[in-house]
């Protein structure tokens, strides 16, 4: 069974939403916004995702635990295909099967998590009021000092609702996402911040609690991803009514000579 390009967006919508929590962000770079920037690959129903819309391309490639054999073997036969030096996002176990021809660095643990527990964020009263592009510098500042080296693109503020709280005029907490998409009934949270000054007085939650409240009228499922070892935001998040659904390796791969 080879490998293929997938072109068809309905093929792939109907492979991803069998599992739609694994497969949210996949599901939104479907979307007219993100599609010229992805390269799709199948395997009999096992997908992998080439995102070029960041400086390092990005490989998506999750599955199921009991699956993680079949979309082994996608990635041992598209390997001669992808790029030199990449980022990757993959489910346990393949690391392993990347680093026979990769080296692998700077890997950490993710969640993946997902609202289920609406009423939890029914007790966090929402604030902020969303931003547009005249706030761009202010949110670029923020993200220097309070989360650098975060995932943002300046048209991210066109694809979706980011939330800001100001503090004396300053922007000084924000939450966004990293997909929305009511075509495919899917959202990711992204993007949160608050400046170290403001710490500990809840406006993330807020934040967080004003976008979601925008994306649930589009959406079936909210998601969000957060580092294995960020026991704040995963507090956080669970006090939000987020619960971890799938865990996932983030980290950067370099061909080997």
């Amino acid at each position: 069974m080879p490998v293929r390009a997938e072109h068809d967006r309905t093929v792939l919508a109907q492979l991803l939403r069998r599992d739609p929590l694994l497969h949210a962000y996949q599901l939104g770079d479907l979307d007219d916004f993100f599609w010229p920037y992805t390269s799709w690959y199948r395997r009999g129903d096992q997908v992998a995702l080439l995102f070029h819309g960041v400086e390092l391309p990005t490989l998506l490639a999750l599955t199921a635990p009991e699956r993680t054999g079949e979309l082994a073997a996608l990635l041992e036969e598209l390997a001669s295909v992808l790029p030199v030096r990449l980022w990757a996002h993959l489910s346990p176990g393949l690391d392993v099967t990347v680093a026979r021809w990769y080296e692998v660095s700077d890997a950490a643990g993710y969640h993946r998590m997902a609202l289920t527990d609406p009423d939890r964020l029914a007790r966090v009263t929402p604030a902020g009021e969303v931003l547009d592009r005249a706030d761009l510098p202010a949110l670029l500042d923020l993200y220097a000092v309070a989360y650098p080296g975060n995932w943002f693109e300046p048209r991210m503020l066109d694809s979706g609702p980011y939330v800001g709280i100001r503090d004396g005029g300053d922007l000084v907490a924000v939450a966004g996402v990293h997909v929305w998409s009511p075509t495919w009934r899917v959202a990711a949270v992204g993007n949160v911040a608050t400046h170290p000054r403001v710490r500990g007085r809840g406006w993330a939650g807020a934040a967080v609690a004003a976008v979601c409240a925008r994306l649930r009228a589009d959406v079936d499922h909210v998601t969000l991803n957060v580092r294995a070892d960020n026991t704040a935001a995963l507090r956080l998040y669970e006090r939000l009514g987020f619960t971890r659904v799938a865990d996932f390796t983030e980290c950067a791969l370099r061909r080997r000579a």
